[in-house]
């Protein structure tokens, strides 16, 4: 596929492959964007942001509104792009697409909704006698830089926002996983967009990510990745405004008076999906003593009977790594906790790019695998006494983006909404579980900023205060 730049469609000077993840197979060739190409790039969305802020909410909503439903009628299409270019199962690609669609619908609701509000200037001594209001303009040129683990609809957050807002948009997705961006992007401008309100730019990180972080035209940046790459772009951006969807560990805590196959299903559903590889996958179970042994009776035959193979078959529930280093890095924490005491109950393998999914016991909350974010197909089980412990194993991370509990104890529910440092708290549910209407985003280094398109809107967009004397 070629890479939109200066609103063309455009070849570039070299190529880099994407390559299928369960069989290395070529998907596709992208271009790897030069210097010269990013100029070609922030130079045009200057002049198609200046098209946006002229361009009428009503005219923004209907374009994202044709997108949606032109998504819609391609989700096949769109879902085996995505299976091909990432690993993920056809059945989780159909599921992918079906969100992205809704994320841009609500985004074209909310271009009709990015209002200020009327400041009471009266209610200030001298203030008797003015009006005072607030006015919501857009940023000017929003910068989206995406992962590869969700690769249309996390590009869908932060680019159908940015044009709700009145913003260009320069798409910088994961190297590994351009391909649906690319075709987001045709979609978008078949529906109507002007011709220099997005870019697609395509390339590694460390040259593309960095030339374009640090040009001061950008206003915005969205970035969605790893905890220590959210920070070097922080260290290199500026005065610039940014939202960092990062790093997790998340822990999920059962009470004892939790139905343990309620709480073994969740677990078998939300610490393998996509291969592990969400930020707000199961990672860590916090077992009370009193039903630890119960509960990996349930839970062990459902991780067991995970399928794994060819992410296009439609029996297959779970597919390759994005890469054999990946999977291969998984392997190597996984012996780290074994080593370190944890009892491997289930998998530990891996074969190429697809790590068996596995199931540790009895793990040390030092360890590694319970620490830091392992971003792959295994799950941590851990036992605490009391409330007071658990929540404390909860927080005993860095990280911050999503818990859950499973309890019918409210006083227990409360102590855990109130006291774990999570952005996203689920009672009843694991981690793992988002709305793509809700805001959305972590504390401590899980981020910075909320998504979610009505929250995004007020992200990519700036205040300015007007007084009538």
């Amino acid at each position: 596929m070629k890479m939109y730049v200066g609103g063309a469609w455009t070849e570039g000077a070299a190529r880099t492959a994407v390559r299928n993840p369960f069989d290395d197979s070529i998907v596709d060739t992208v271009p790897v964007a030069a210097p010269a190409d990013i100029e070609t790039a922030l130079a045009s969305a200057v002049r198609g942001a200046r098209a946006m802020k002229a361009m009428p909410a009503h005219r923004r909503a209907d374009i994202l509104a044709a997108a949606s439903l032109a998504l819609r009628a391609r989700a096949q299409e769109f879902a085996v792009i995505l299976t091909r270019e990432m690993g993920k199962p056809i059945a989780e690609s159909r599921g992918e697409v079906g969100r992205a669609a809704q994320t841009l619908l609500l985004a074209s609701e909310e271009a009709k909704r990015a209002t200020g509000e009327m400041i009471p200037l009266d209610a200030a001594p001298g203030g008797e006698g003015k009006l005072g209001f607030t006015v919501r303009i857009p940023c000017g040129v929003v910068l989206a830089i995406t992962p590869f683990n969700f690769p249309l609809n996390l590009v869908a957050h932060k680019v159908a926002p940015a044009i709700a807002a009145g913003n260009a948009v320069i798409v910088k997705p994961a190297t590994n996983t351009p391909l649906s961006a690319l075709k987001l992007t045709e979609l978008l401008l078949d529906a109507g967009l002007p011709p220099e309100a997005i870019q697609c730019v395509t390339g590694g990180g460390a040259t593309v990510g960095k030339q374009l972080c640090t040009d001061g035209r950008v206003r915005k940046i969205s970035f969605t990745g790893s905890r220590d790459v959210g920070a070097a772009i922080m260290h290199i951006a500026g005065l610039k405004r940014v939202t960092m969807e990062l790093g997790s560990n998340s822990p999920l805590i059962v009470m004892p008076d939790a139905d343990v196959t309620q709480v073994a299903l969740a677990t078998a559903a939300t610490g393998y999906t996509n291969a592990g590889q969400s930020c707000i996958s199961t990672q860590r179970v916090l077992v009370d003593r009193t039903i630890y042994e119960a509960f990996l009776d349930a839970v062990t035959p459902m991780v067991e009977a995970i399928s794994t193979g060819d992410p296009l078959e439609e029996s297959v529930r779970m597919g390759p790594m994005i890469s054999e280093a990946e999977a291969a890095r998984v392997q190597s924490w996984v012996d780290e906790a074994v080593h370190g005491g944890a009892r491997l109950v289930v998998g530990g393998e891996r074969d190429g790019a697809i790590h068996r999914p596995t199931l540790l016991a009895d793990v040390d909350p030092t360890l590694r695998i319970s620490r830091e974010e392992l971003f792959g197909p295994a799950v941590a089980v851990t036992t605490f006494e009391g409330i007071d412990e658990a929540i404390a194993l909860a927080n005993d991370s860095r990280y911050g983006l999503g818990a859950g509990i499973f309890t019918e104890n409210i006083r227990w529910a409360m102590e855990f909404v109130r006291r774990v440092d999570s952005g996203n708290l689920m009672v009843n549910w694991a981690p793992n579980w988002r709305a793509d209407l809700m805001p959305y985003g972590g504390l401590k280094d899980s981020g910075i900023g909320k998504e979610g398109p009505k929250y995004a809107v007020q992200e990519m967009t700036e205040t300015k205060m007007v007084v009538f004397h």
